[in-house]
């Protein structure tokens, strides 16, 4: 009996122990961030921390072993909804990088400033709170890292793709433009030479970009914004750790340095139970289902009449089922063999066995949970890191691509056949959800490992690289070249002056010679 009251006693003080105040910054108000970040802030409040939650959604919990308390930014749903009531989504496939990067950064630097003068976090910020941990989405909202000195914190970066410039330069982490695609390029990690050159390009152009606007301006914000003095430079070079939405089964292999921990999947949870509709749909399928979804952010229903046409008349022509994600209640043209539905369970969909493929836009939440599930893929994408996505599987033979300006009856149906006849697609995407599957540890574990890792030991400075407090143009050897240039060109001009010189002797011995 002594016995079990030492051990209850250990356990609630072990309990005590480990419990920490986190604070969690996610502004973005997009659903696909948010499908992020609940399933980590719900496991940390299980595993009973105390989670304050700054975002633009009312945030709750049923967990009773910590607290979760949610402080809601009101008015972003409804800005963001206005944007993209001007933005026509499905024509934004034509922009080029530089146009990506610049549209990225105002909406950004936006959005960043509505989060700082917004009352309820002005009230946190004058609370004189403090917190063991703060972490905030990556999205070029530098001004925000301020934040985790000012609560006396160490910081962790979540980032919601894989390692890129967004995270890049703030922990020193190589990213060779040979080989590496710049985000917000089309590119994959297979370049030719003129894409190597625009690549490299683009990596140099967003590093002037960064550092002689986009950090100037956020410092700006900070100074504004947050109490105190604080170095810019030191706050944005201060993160812990940064946690990426990534994985080698689903993205190419890069350079990562010690601070940056791949946790790619980590959203995701065992299948549930269908509701009855859709398992006796999917049960009743011989020639199997296709699933066709286009995101939370893109609406089918607001498909071009031509480009719905195109796939309403290929999937007449199928003998498989389809499943699609329709945001209205009816949809004119349906045939027979086409399901449609509003809101649908995706992974729990993608799990059973009959399905053949899966139809989308290519976004990496969907492309991490068909090759979680070993689905082949068509992607067709729109916007942002989708068509680098959508290449990286083309890439890796686990699905096909096609434009959204080719899309057509012709290149879908040809397309559409080629995936579910050819086995080799389903091949790949089986011996790739075999390596997602294959770790040490589930990546929902590693990604608490890590941010209790911080807590612990109050940061991990001892894994940051010497490369961050370089200057980036020394980091990128600029002064080196420049230095090797200026010794090339002296040693010409040397060499030219003393070829002139004896050209000169000679010519005047020829003269002499001559007389």
């Amino acid at each position: 009996m002594p016995t079990i009251v030492t051990l209850s006693i250990l356990t609630i003080s072990l309990n005590v122990v480990l419990s920490a105040k986190i604070l969690g910054l996610f502004p973005p108000p997009v659903n696909s961030h948010r499908n992020l970040y609940v399933p980590l802030v719900q496991e940390l409040v299980q595993r009973g921390h105390d989670v304050t939650v700054v975002s633009p959604y009312e945030e709750k919990t049923d967990s009773k072993n910590g607290s979760l308390r949610s402080i809601v930014l009101t008015g972003f749903v409804e800005w963001m909804r206005d944007g993209m009531k001007n933005m026509r989504t499905f024509e934004q496939t034509d922009t080029n990088v530089f146009q990506k990067l610049q549209t990225s950064i105002a909406f950004l630097e936006k959005m960043t400033e509505m989060t700082l003068e917004h009352k309820e976090v002005q009230k946190l910020i004058h609370s004189k709170e403090t917190f063991d941990v703060v972490i905030i989405t990556e999205v070029l909202n530098h001004a925000l890292k301020a934040l985790a000195p000012h609560f006396k914190a160490p910081l962790v970066s979540f980032s919601t793709v894989g390692a890129c410039s967004l995270s890049n330069l703030l922990v020193g982490n190589p990213s060779p433009p040979s080989y590496v695609p710049d985000i917000f390029s089309d590119y994959s990690s297979q370049m030719t030479f003129l894409e190597r050159l625009t690549n490299s390009f683009t990596h140099l152009y967003t590093q002037v970009c960064f550092n002689w606007y986009v950090y100037p301006k956020h410092s700006k914000l900070m100074k504004k914004y947050i109490p105190g003095e604080y170095d810019f430079d030191q706050v944005i070079h201060n993160i812990s750790i940064v946690l990426l939405n990534s994985h080698p089964s689903i993205n190419q292999p890069v350079p990562l340095v010690p601070n940056m921990i791949e946790i790619g999947g980590f959203h995701i949870k065992p299948p549930k139970q269908l509701p009855q509709d859709l398992q006796e749909y999917l049960d009743n399928a011989p020639n199997g289902v296709i699933y066709f979804s286009m995101g939370s952010n893109l609406k089918s229903a607001e498909l071009p009449l031509e480009k719905r046409d195109a796939f309403l008349k290929t999937f007449a022509k199928l003998k498989q089922k389809v499943i699609w994600k329709w945001e209205e209640d009816v949809l004119p043209g349906k045939p027979d063999n086409v399901k449609l539905g509003k809101w649908l369970p995706q992974s729990s969909i993608l799990a059973h066995p009959n399905i053949r493929l899966f139809i989308t836009h290519g976004g990496l939440l969907s492309t991490t949970e068909t090759v979680y599930h070993g689905v082949p893929v068509l992607a067709i994408p729109i916007f942002g890191d989708q068509k680098q996505n959508a290449q990286i599987a083309v890439n890796l033979g686990f699905g096909l691509s096609l434009s959204f300006e080719d899309v057509n009856e012709e290149a879908l149906t040809r397309t559409i056949v080629e995936l579910l006849n050819n086995p080799k697609y389903k091949e790949i995407a089986k011996a790739r959800s075999k390596y997602f599957h294959d770790r040490v540890r589930k990546p929902m574990e590693t990604a608490i490992y890590w941010i209790e890792y911080v807590i612990r030991h109050r940061g991990a400075a001892h894994l940051r690289v010497a490369g961050i407090d370089l200057p980036w143009y020394q980091y990128i050897l600029l002064d080196i070249v420049a230095v090797l240039v200026l010794g090339i060109l002296l040693t010409c001009c040397i060499v030219a002056f003393v070829c002139k010189k004896l050209c000169c002797r000679n010519s005047q011995r020829v003269k002499i010679k001559a007389q």
